[in-house]
């Protein structure tokens, strides 16, 4: 998501970098959309298995999708103030832009749902996150944090019980509620928006969200695994709730609630981990990319134009997937939609800018009128 009125671009050899945009959080929104292409076309793995490097691409399982959602909340923090935002009256056109901006998302969502595509779409929970983000954006990062780890401890209880009203549901109903659950992914929402209001242009505060994101994710992953190991037909699990496996005990089936490590388990451990990993991913491409000169600038310019265009991009994926006249699930087909991305991102943001879906947004959101008028 990007400002309606972004900053007055600067020249770098043709092609236009907007100033004051941070390129590392645009590297970070492409990592996480080409980590959803890949769990959609790419082949890959159920589960990682360190012993076998053909696995591992299977890490952007659960983690693509929560990386998207922490981004979520960085792009609404960057967009209503950074670090302060403002009071009234101004605070009040920013809820209205945004608010816009998740109806236009929404309706995006179910577009691309009525593609009947073999995909869960993202994008309806994903606008519903930004309608709950309105009341918070005042909220101070502590208590954004305070809010996250309700919505963490709350997450695999509210995941169970909204199961039973799925019992005979589509494929509509599923992708609205249970696979991206919204208790589980305003967890994130809050996390990214809590990063924001802390100040994340700092080169001090990206170290430390860098190696605060990497201790939480480890410790996360250890104390769910020493406590609730994944069962071995975790592979039958359904996305977005939790799973005990066959012949689990009571306290096995607890633990698992509660503390799984498995991807998409909306455990208190899985919200947490995923939640730490995000987080030192936008803080390492930060640290990286932004405030290293015009070099760095050039290096991530074919990924930072792909994540400064997200729902065009992830839009236009699924687009292509309804049009093949049979559905592609291997390497191959993924190095060909990232490269496809890469390129289309790279030519319309060097001689047009903003992309097609993010300029609609934009000029949709101008329709809020100044409050100070």
């Amino acid at each position: 998501m990007t400002d309606a009125r972004p900053a007055p671009p600067t020249a770098m050899r043709g092609v236009l970098v907007p100033a004051g945009r941070l390129q590392g959080v645009d590297v970070a929104r492409a990592i996480a959309l080409l980590g959803m292409m890949a769990t959609h076309v790419g082949g890959i793995a159920d589960a990682v298995d360190w012993s076998d490097p053909g696995t591992w691409a299977a890490v952007a399982h659960g983690r693509s999708s929560s990386l998207f959602a922490v981004l979520a909340g960085v792009s609404i923090g960057l967009t209503s103030g950074r670090t302060t935002p403002p009071g009234p009256p101004a605070i009040e056109r920013v809820r209205g832009r945004l608010a816009i901006r998740a109806v236009a998302v929404v309706a995006v969502g179910l577009l691309l749902m009525a593609l009947q595509t073999p995909v869960y779409v993202i994008l309806p929970t994903y606008g519903v996150l930004f309608l709950l983000a309105v009341p918070v954006l005042r909220v101070r990062a502590r208590w954004l944090l305070v809010l996250a780890g309700l919505c963490a401890v709350l997450s695999p209880v509210v995941a169970l019980a909204t199961v039973p009203l799925y019992a005979d549901a589509g494929m509509w109903e599923v992708q609205l509620g249970l696979v991206y659950p919204v208790v589980t992914f305003l967890a994130y929402v809050l996390v990214g928006l809590a990063v924001a209001r802390s100040g994340l242009e700092a080169r001090g505060r990206q170290v430390v969200l860098l190696t605060s994101g990497a201790v939480v994710a480890v410790v996360a992953y250890l104390v769910g695994n020493a406590l609730a190991p994944v069962p071995d037909d975790a592979a039958s699990a359904f996305p977005g709730v939790p799973y005990a496996g066959e012949g689990s005990t009571g306290s096995e089936a607890l633990a698992q609630l509660f503390l799984s490590p498995r991807d998409h388990s909306s455990s208190i451990v899985d919200v947490v981990a995923t939640s730490g990993i995000a987080v030192a991913v936008i803080a390492l491409c930060t640290l990286v990319f932004d405030g290293r000169g015009r070099t760095a600038e050039r290096i991530a310019f074919p990924l930072a134009a792909v994540g400064s265009m997200p729902l065009t991009v992830y839009a236009g994926h699924l687009i292509v997937l309804a049009m093949l006249p049979e559905y592609p699930d291997s390497d191959a087909a993924w190095w060909w939609f990232a490269i496809g991305s890469v390129l289309f991102a790279m030519t319309w943001r060097a001689f047009l800018g903003r992309g097609p879906l993010e300029r609609l947004t934009a000029r949709l959101t101008r329709l809020v009128p100044d409050p100070r008028a």
